[in-house]
């Protein structure tokens, strides 16, 4: 799901940036009627775009809330456990950076 809104997003993007960048590029050719009919797909795209990224952002935004959430119960649960996974991520960190 999240992949399938991130294709379409990139594609809503591309549409976007295709339709500015020839609204840019022949805007001393074509008539005004034209470029006023480029203009306003340009606008619909622009708004439609920044809804959805408002949405995705949201959605990420509470699923975030929901993962941390679940580690917080997790390492409440289990505080030794979350103690041995926080001080092994510290090890291989270090282990990582000492080989730098």
């Amino acid at each position: 799901m999240a992949s399938n809104t991130s294709e379409q997003l990139r594609a809503e993007l591309k549409s976007l940036a295709d339709t500015l960048e020839e609204v840019l590029q022949t805007s001393t050719d074509k008539p005004k009627a034209e470029l006023d009919k480029l203009r306003g797909k340009a606008e619909s795209l622009l708004k439609d775009t920044r809804e959805r990224l408002g949405d995705t952002g949201d959605k990420i935004a509470y699923q975030t809330k929901e993962i941390a959430g679940k580690a917080d119960d997790y390492v409440h649960e289990k505080p030794w456990t979350g103690v041995g996974i926080g001080a092994a991520v510290g090890v291989v960190i270090g282990v990582l950076l000492a080989r730098r």
